[in-house]
This record gives C-alpha cells, sequence and structure tokens, in this order.
C-alpha cells in the first residue's frame, strides 16, 4: 500500500513537473543572448499592427471578420509576431490622433477596446502567432506622453500639427522628470498587466500569446538634459513590469541612440538594465534625412550605407551585453514619394531586401540579430483619404500620416514577395 502511494505521489510529481515545464516552454525567453521558444532558437519575421486591438472590439472602429483575415494573411505568408498598441488614450475628435481611445481619463476604460485586446490575444494564440504588446509612446497619435502630462497638471498639451514638431518635443521633454505622469502610467500598466481574458480566462500574465511587453512606442527624452531622469524612469517602469509579470519579456521600444538624443552610450545603460530581456532599434530613412522625397530611389545606396552602419554599432553594443537585437519598426515610401496603392515600390523593395539580408546573414553566423517587424502591415484596407478621418479603414499609417505612406497592402506584390523569401530564409536558421 505504501508502495502504491509512493508511486502515486511520484507520479503525481512528474506530471506536475511537466505541466510546468510544457507552460514554460511556450512563452519566449532568452538563452544565451538568443530566443528560444518551444526548446527550439526564435528567428522570426514580423510586422506592426498597432490597430489590431481597435479591429478586434465591437464598438467603433471595430471589425472582427476584417481582424481574422488579416491574420490570416499574415499566417499563411509566415509573418508570426505582430507588434501592437494596447490602446490610445484621451478625448476623441482630435485631429491626428488614433480613436476610438481605450483610457478616456486616468482610471476611466473604453471596455470595448479591452474586449478588442483579449479577442485578438485569442485570435493569435489560435494561431501560434505572437504579440508584443506596448503600453505608452512619446508621439501624439495615440496619446500617449501628452495625456499623462495634462493629468499631472500641466494644462493642454501642444499637438505637432499646431506648433511644429520643435515646440512639440520641447514640450514633451517634461515627462522624463513627472513623477506624478509616470505614477498615472503606472497604475495603468498595473491594470492591464493584471487583467484576465474574458473569453479564454487565461490571465495575461499566463498568456503564452503574448511574447514580450514593451515600455511604450520610441519613448524618447526630448533632450540631453532629461537623459538621466529618462534613463531613471525606464528602470522603474521595467522592473514594475517584472513585479507584475514574470513569465513575459520586457523590451523598451527604443529607436537606438536616435531615441536617446544621440548619446549610444545612454541606449546602452537602458538596454543593460536586468529587467530588459532584449533590445530594439528602428529604422526611418527618410523621416532622418536620408533618402529625399524627390530621390528615394536614387538615395537607396546611401539609407543602406548609413543602415548598416546604425545596426552595427547597435549589434556591438548586444555583444557586449550578451542580448537578442530585434528592428522592430523600419519603413520607406513608395515611388515618388506618392501614397496610392497602385503607385510602384521600387524603392521600398529594395529596402526591405537589404535589411532582410542584414538580418538574415547575421544570424545565420549566430549572431544577436533575431528578428525584424516591418512597419507595417495594411492588409485588405483601401484608404479613402490622404488624412485619415474617423469611419475610414485602419491602415498601419498612423491619423498624422499619409494613409499609404508606409503601409504593406495585400496587393503590394513585389514587397509581399521580398517579405516571403526572407521569411523562408529565417525558418532555416538555427
Amino acid at each position: 500500500m505504501k508502495k502504491l502511494l509512493l508511486l502515486t505521489l511520484l507520479a503525481a510529481t512528474i506530471g506536475a513537473c511537466q505541466q510546468q515545464d510544457e507552460k514554460e516552454s511556450a512563452f519566449v525567453t532568452v538563452e544565451d543572448g538568443h530566443f528560444v521558444r518551444n526548446g527550439q532558437p526564435y528567428y522570426y519575421v514580423g510586422t506592426n499592427f498597432w490597430y489590431g486591438a481597435i479591429l478586434g472590439s465591437e464598438g467603433q472602429g471595430g471589425d472582427r471578420d476584417r481582424l481574422c483575415r488579416e491574420l490570416d494573411e499574415m499566417k499563411r505568408m509566415g509573418i508570426d509576431n505582430l507588434r501592437i498598441l494596447v490602446g490610445s488614450d484621451g478625448e476623441r475628435g482630435v485631429k491626428t490622433k488614433v480613436e476610438p481611445t481605450l483610457q478616456i481619463r486616468p482610471g476611466e476604460y473604453n471596455d470595448t477596446i479591452l474586449a478588442g485586446l483579449d479577442y485578438l490575444l485569442m485570435e493569435m494564440g489560435k494561431r501560434d502567432m505572437l504579440a508584443v504588446l506596448y503600453l505608452n509612446n512619446s508621439w501624439e497619435w495615440s496619446g500617449g506622453y501628452g495625456f499623462y502630462l495634462e493629468h499631472a497638471g500641466e494644462g493642454k498639451q501642444p499637438r505637432p500639427d499646431d506648433v511644429g514638431y520643435g515646440e512639440f518635443m520641447k514640450a514633451m521633454s517634461k515627462y522624463a522628470t513627472n513623477e506624478k505622469a509616470h505614477q498615472l502610467f503606472y497604475d495603468y500598466v498595473r491594470f492591464i498587466i493584471s487583467r484576465t481574458n474574458r473569453y479564454t480566462n487565461v490571465k495575461y500574465t499566463d498568456d503564452p500569446a503574448i511574447m514580450s511587453w514593451q515600455i511604450g512606442n520610441e519613448p524618447r527624452a526630448f533632450s540631453v538634459e532629461a537623459l538621466p531622469a529618462f534613463e531613471k524612469w525606464l528602470a522603474e517602469a521595467s522592473a514594475l513590469i517584472r513585479s507584475l509579470d514574470p513569465n513575459h519579456l520586457i523590451s523598451v521600444g527604443s529607436e537606438g541612440s536616435w531615441g536617446c538624443e544621440n548619446s549610444l552610450e545612454s541606449w546602452t545603460r537602458i538596454c543593460a538594465d536586468q529587467n530588459i530581456d532584449y533590445c530594439n532599434v528602428h529604422l526611418w530613412p527618410y523621416n532622418w534625412g536620408w533618402a529625399k522625397p524627390d530621390s528615394l530611389i536614387e538615395n537607396l545606396p546611401r539609407a543602406e550605407a548609413n543602415t548598416k552602419e546604425y545596426i552595427d554599432r547597435h549589434l556591438a553594443v548586444c555583444d557586449s551585453l550578451n542580448k537578442p537585437l530585434v528592428m522592430e519598426e523600419f519603413g520607406y515610401p513608395r515611388d515618388g514619394f506618392k501614397f496610392t496603392l497602385d503607385t510602384p515600390t521600387q524603392g521600398r523593395d529594395g529596402y526591405y531586401k537589404y535589411v532582410f539580408s542584414l538580418v538574415a546573414d547575421n544570424a545565420e553566423s549566430g549572431g544577436k540579430f533575431a528578428g525584424c517587424n516591418f512597419w507595417g502591415w495594411g492588409g485588405f484596407a483601401k484608404p479613402l483619404h490622404e488624412q485619415w478621418q474617423v469611419g475610414d479603414p485602419y491602415t498601419n499609417d498612423p491619423a498624422q500620416e499619409a494613409q499609404g505612406l508606409n503601409s504593406v497592402f495585400v496587393t503590394d506584390t513585389t514587397t509581399l514577395a521580398v517579405i516571403r523569401e526572407q521569411v523562408e530564409r529565417m525558418k532555416r536558421v538555427k
């Protein structure tokens, strides 16, 4: 009888350990500077799909049929990693800002968007796709910094559309030192990460469909003087996320040194934090002045050379930190700087192909370059206006940008061919 009891207890213990191992292996982890999933190296081609939670809702902007079509199409192509905005902040009816918003005022949430996020994660889990969820934004198009500053007592914050980006960035530089704004953000972080999905009854902290919590979209200090406070804020935010969720990876969402007032040293200190699991860079040749609107194809060699130099500098840091690198945003306008879907994409295709080759070459040689998320997936959308208006279909070009500027649509056959080629190449990396 004792022997039978001991065997039963042993079997139960083994079973529990196996269940725990299976649970742990479903999450993406970092081992010796590389991503691992289900016991195998994880390399990927992903995209940005910031509007996924809005499509998943049944309220304003919701379109679950389209969401499922988009997910099916991306999965068919092998795009399995989606970078997604948790939700926009603030009032509706503001030009150049995404709506509907999730956080109307601090602590007051639009439940239809929460349901949309739940639904999105459920559908992604069914398709074995992974989400990188970002929680804040330094830019105006989803609220972010400006929203928290307003509710921390700084008054109405300017919009670049009215005052220009210079004045906007000067105003946003106050965020790094505003402790009340930080606390309002931390309350939001606690609320989101502690949620349970209403459709699956799975806690967010236990959901393997989430790869990473990301502090924000392109968080910046916006001044050299604010860098120490900026670094402190990111360290506090990552520590809070780690205390709430030990299962998922944590990332910053940074552009790299460009987002740290061109200080590679600042970016290195941020990435070295024990709670930051992997590093991010973004690359925008047009936005950064490496390619001009009237000579996008002619400027391609310069854009490529500057891109390689930028990546090499950041990869050297990742090698020293023994952490993976993901280029989670990059884009290139359509030829002639036109936006209609029938505009050729020779320049974009060339830039994508070059960037993809840098990722794959490094991965194949055992380097730290583990993945990339192009900006971004427009899918089946057909823009109705150059400037997004409420009721228009969502593309991956946010409300402050021309619709069709950087989005990849299902009709962009040459770009999709370049992406498919990279997907196949990354599948072979072991």
